[in-house]
């Protein structure tokens, strides 16, 4: 009898896009990204996906030291998988956004492959009560280019490859996965790829069924049967590109750096409580989540005692 497939979820628990005024449930402090974290693995998220915060006004901190009393609290009390970002925050230069992942040295990293248009300020319109001065300039800015250029990606590549860790692959528009066919013929990366299709930020791909697919049948063309697919979609396009991509043969990604809700007009109390209503998707399709040492066998990772914290 064959046997139910395995899907990772990944949970992204605070990110850099939303901001405190938005959400009183959004983790700031160490002790929050912690607690959420733990919160999310408990609930069946194979990865956790960490940002830091300051934790006096809430802004995007990609200092290692920041992520420092975190990454050992959640080691000690999850075996789940830990993927650090090398996003930071689109206004960030590429030296400091791969500190943290240096340092560190995850099993699992994040990795843009692509530069965009970053458009958060229609957020504004929804959130007019900021508390902070840094979120109305940071969410208004109408000039944010994330700069992820060909030399960024390869310094990214070459700094941590040697580290042991492997990357989730954001590709937010159809010419990120054209990039990242470049990195693999050129010997930089090599599979089992683990690819982030990222629908609904404003400057990247939309979040249509029909994007979804294009997406799917791009990466399947360029990679064939040596990658893994994940899907994060943005705000309320969460749960049903999740439940789309699950029927598909892929894997998901929910928690709060996407999106603060959990139904409509309806803020989302924790990352767990998103990585739940995931978990709901997914066994109702008959599937079954992958565990962490799981997720580590498909993305052939180096394994929790590996790393560097």
């Amino acid at each position: 009898m064959a046997k139910p497939r395995k899907v990772i979820i990944t949970c992204a628990v605070t990110g850099a896009i939303h901001t405190p005024s938005m959400s009183p449930h959004l983790p700031v402090t160490p002790a929050e990204i912690a607690e959420a974290a733990i919160g999310a693995a408990e609930a069946g998220a194979a990865i956790v996906h960490l940002h830091a915060r300051d934790p006096g006004d809430g802004r995007p901190d990609q200092s290692p030291e920041a992520f420092a009393p975190f990454l050992g609290v959640i080691k000690q009390a999850s075996d789940c998988v830990i993927n650090i970002t090398t996003g930071g925050a689109p206004t960030m230069t590429i030296e400091e956004r791969v500190r943290p992942a240096a340092k560190h040295r995850p099993e699992v990293a994040s990795l843009n492959l692509g530069s965009m248009n970053f458009g958060l300020f229609p957020m504004l319109k929804r959130f007019p009560q900021l508390k902070h001065q840094w979120e109305r300039e940071y969410l208004g800015n109408k000039n944010i280019v994330f700069s992820n250029s060909f030399g960024q990606v390869e310094y990214i590549l070459k700094t941590l490859t040697p580290l042991g860790t492997r990357f989730e692959f954001e590709c937010y528009d159809t010419a990120h996965l054209y990039n990242l066919k470049h990195f693999v013929d050129e010997g930089l990366v090599t599979g089992p790829l683990f690819i982030q299709t990222v629908f609904g930020l404003m400057g990247g791909i939309g979040a249509h069924p029909d994007d979804v697919m294009h997406m799917k049948r791009t990466a399947d063309r360029l990679f064939g049967d040596s990658y893994q697919w994940s899907v994060l979609g943005a705000g309320k396009n969460q749960l049903p590109i999740a439940a789309m991509a699950a029927a598909m043969g892929g894997n998901v990604r929910v928690g709060l750096e996407d999106s603060l809700w959990i139904g409509p007009g309806q803020l989302a109390r924790s990352n767990a409580e998103q990585v739940s209503k995931a978990r709901q998707i997914i066994e109702g399709l008959g599937l079954e989540l992958a565990s962490p040492d799981e997720a580590r066998e498909m993305l052939a990772l180096k394994g929790g005692d590996q790393v560097g914290f």
